[in-house]
C-alpha cells in the first residue's frame, strides 16, 4: 500500500512538472511548434487527397458508374448488403443482364435445332445441375469456354443470349472498351473484377462478341498494356477450370483464324454456325412470317428456294422491308397526315401483302452473297 502511494505521488509530481506554466520559454515554443506541425500535416494530407480526387479526370465517370451500379443492382433484385462490390466491379455491373430480361428463347431461333440440342447437353445441363454432373476428375463438368463462329448475321449473338436465358445464368455482355483504361494497371484490375463479379453472380456467362478484336494473336508489336490484359484474362480463366465455378466464357466471331491459339485452347467447344440451308431457311421464314397475311399462291417454300445464300439476318431484313411496303403505301395515300393515319382502319393494314414478291426481286438484285460463304475450319 505504501509503495502504491509513493508511486502515485511520483506520477502526480511528474505530471505537474509537465504543465506548460512550469516549462521554460524554449520548451513552450518547441511544444507549440510541434503541435502546429502536426495540425498542418493533417490538413495537408486531407487537402492533397481532396485536390487529387477533384483533379481525377475519370472521377465523374466513376461516380456516374457507381450510381448506375446501385440502380442496376436494385433492378436485378440483388441485395447490396449481401453482395458487396468494389469500385471496379461496380463499373462492370451495368453490363449484367438478368435471364428474365432476355426476350428470345430457343423456340425463337429457327434452323439451329442440332446446335441447340448440343448446347443443352454439353453446356446448359451441367450449369443447371452441377451436383449431377460432378466427378473427381471433373470430366462431367461443362466446358469453361465455348466459341461460336461463322459468317455475320447467322444468329451467333442471339444464340448466346438464349443460352443464358435457358440456363438461368446471369449474362455479362463485355466489350473490349469495358476492360480498357488509359491508366496504367487499371485494365488488369478490370479483368480481375470481371471474374470476381461473375464468381459472385454465378451461374454466369461472360459473353465477348467479336472476340477476335479483343483476343487477337499476340505479336511483338502489341502494346504492353494489351499483353498484360490478355495474360491476366487467361490466368484467371485457367482458374475456372481447376475449380467448381459455374462460369462460362462464350465468344462469337466471324474471323476465328485471327484468335490467339492460347485462347482457342481454352475454348474446347467450338461450334460452326453457317449460312442456313433450304430446310433451315424454311424454318426461319415460318417464324418470321407466322403472323403475316401473304398473297395467294406465294408460299414459304418458294421464298426459301429463292433466297439461297441469305443469312438469318438477311431473311429478317428482307421480310421487314416487304411487310413495310403496304404501310408506306398507306402513308402516301393519306398524304402523311397524322390524324388520318390514326383514324386509318386496321383492315387497311391487314390487306394481303402482295408486295413480298416485288421486294424479293428487288433485294435479290442487291444481295451481296452471290455465292455461298464457306466457314473457316478450326483444327
Amino acid at each position: 500500500m505504501t509503495d502504491y502511494y509513493h508511486s502515485k505521488k511520483f506520477k502526480m509530481s511528474f505530471l505537474n512538472q509537465l504543465k506548460l506554466s512550469n516549462l521554460s520559454p524554449t520548451t513552450k515554443k518547441a511544444f507549440s511548434d510541434l503541435t502546429l506541425l502536426a495540425i498542418s500535416q493533417i490538413f495537408l494530407f486531407y487537402g492533397v487527397k481532396y485536390i487529387l480526387a477533384r483533379a481525377d479526370p475519370s472521377r465523374q465517370s466513376k461516380d456516374h458508374l457507381l450510381k448506375k451500379s446501385k440502380k442496376v443492382m436494385k433492378n436485378l433484385g440483388l441485395d447490396k448488403k449481401l453482395l458487396e462490390l468494389d469500385d471496379h466491379e461496380a463499373m462492370l455491373i451495368g453490363e449484367v443482364i438478368q435471364p428474365d430480361e432476355i426476350e428470345v428463347g430457343f423456340p425463337d431461333i429457327g434452323g439451329l435445332d442440332p446446335i441447340i440440342n448440343d448446347l443443352k447437353e454439353s453446356v446448359i445441363f451441367p450449369l443447371c445441375y452441377p451436383s449431377t454432373f460432378k466427378s473427381s476428375a471433373g470430366l462431367f463438368s461443362s466446358p469453361k469456354g465455348v466459341l461460336l463462329y461463322g459468317p455475320p448475321g447467322c444468329g451467333k449473338t442471339m444464340l448466346a443470349k438464349t443460352l443464358a436465358k435457358e440456363s438461368g445464368a446471369m449474362f455479362i455482355n463485355i466489350k473490349p472498351s469495358d476492360l480498357s483504361s488509359k491508366w496504367f494497371g487499371e485494365s488488369s484490375k478490370l479483368v480481375a473484377a470481371l471474374f470476381s463479379l461473375s464468381q459472385k453472380l454465378q451461374p454466369s456467362i461472360i459473353f465477348i462478341d467479336e472476340i477476335d478484336s479483343f483476343m487477337r494473336e499476340r505479336s511483338r508489336t502489341d502494346h504492353e498494356v494489351s499483353g498484360m490484359m490478355k495474360a491476366e484474362f487467361m490466368t484467371l480463366w485457367d482458374g475456372l477450370a481447376t475449380g467448381s465455378s459455374r462460369i462460362l466464357v462464350l465468344g462469337a466471331t466471324n474471323r476465328p483464324n485471327d484468335i490467339d491459339p492460347a485462347i482457342l485452347r481454352r475454348m474446347p467447344k467450338r461450334i460452326p454456325i453457317g449460312l442456313p440451308n433450304l430446310e433451315q431457311r424454311t424454318n426461319i421464314l415460318n417464324l418470321l412470317l407466322k403472323d403475316i397475311n401473304m398473297e395467294d399462291g406465294l408460299s414459304i417454300d418458294y421464298l426459301a428456294e429463292q433466297t439461297a445464300n441469305y443469312s438469318g439476318s438477311d431473311l429478317k431484313e428482307f421480310c421487314r422491308t416487304a411487310v413495310m411496303a403496304p404501310i408506306k403505301e398507306l402513308v402516301r395515300s393519306k398524304g402523311g397526315d397524322k390524324s388520318a393515319m390514326v383514324e386509318a382502319s386496321q383492315s387497311e393494314l391487314e390487306e394481303t401483302y402482295s408486295f413480298i414478291d416485288f421486294e424479293l426481286e428487288r433485294t435479290q438484285k442487291n444481295h451481296p452473297n452471290s455465292v455461298a460463304v464457306p466457314i473457316a475450319a478450326l483444327d
